[in-house]
């Protein structure tokens, strides 16, 4: 059965976290922590004390971002190799669990909202489906605009690498710690990046936000994206 969005945050702000490499810099998160996590002798969860500042916010966690704290009122994703690694972990959050991918359908703990098979880009219009975009970041935009928001503000969505080469934040997409650019695959040939695939339907999206008078700010200065306002974390906040 899918899931129709209930306009929860009607008129609010929502923030999207994402994976990307700017949330510790925009977070103040110090290196040593950063690294304990990514060497997996730190949990995620590291990072909430320094997140304070969104605690009180309406957050939507895109993928294993719902592991940094259970402030985070929503985790989005849309893919079946993720839900498999972290289900056990997933039916534990207390927030919503919200998926398109139609494997969800089986576990009543998901709320499943199907992709909009008729525009695979921008914001749906449908609040019972997304629009994929081609991520799972990107698709989460639906699901914040038919909950009702009024401003969206973008962590994380960088769409480019760190300076060490690092595509996220985190290592902990697969089982076992194993990074999806860490892969003996992709170790003898440099990887086949996502960006500009992942890039693709935010024209559309900004149209689709200024017709429904939806502002959308990505709070970061150096990301690829060039079709929303940038800006720091503190001049927000």
């Amino acid at each position: 059965m899918t899931w129709s969005v209930p306009r929860i945050w009607d008129g609010g702000d929502v923030w999207i976290l994402g994976g990307g490499p700017s949330v510790m810099r925009q977070f103040e998160i110090p290196q040593e922590v950063v690294q304990g996590v990514l060497d997996g002798t730190s949990p995620l969860s590291s990072y909430s004390h320094y997140m304070e500042k969104i605690h009180d916010k309406h957050v939507i966690g895109v993928n294993v971002a719902y592991m940094i704290g259970d402030w985070i009122d929503m985790v989005f994703f849309g893919d079946s190799g993720f839900f498999h690694s972290h289900k056990e972990r997933l039916a534990q959050f207390p927030g919503l669990k919200v998926s398109c991918h139609a494997q969800v359908e089986k576990f009543p703990w998901v709320k499943y909202c199907p992709r909009n098979l008729s525009s695979g880009q921008g914001i749906s219009p449908d609040s019972n489906k997304v629009c994929w975009n081609g991520n799972s970041g990107s698709a989460s935009i639906s699901i914040a605009a038919n909950a009702g928001a009024k401003r969206i503000f973008l962590l994380g969505f960088d769409m480019s690498l760190d300076s060490s080469r690092k595509q996220h934040f985190h290592p902990l997409y697969r089982q076992g710690g194993v990074s999806i650019l860490d892969t003996p695959k992709n170790r003898t040939r440099p990887p086949v990046l996502p960006f500009e695939r992942h890039m693709r339907g935010f024209a559309k999206i900004s149209e689709d936000a200024k017709k429904r008078g939806i502002e959308i700010i990505n709070v970061c200065p150096e990301s690829a994206i060039k079709e929303f306002p940038k800006c720091n974390l503190k001049d927000i906040l």
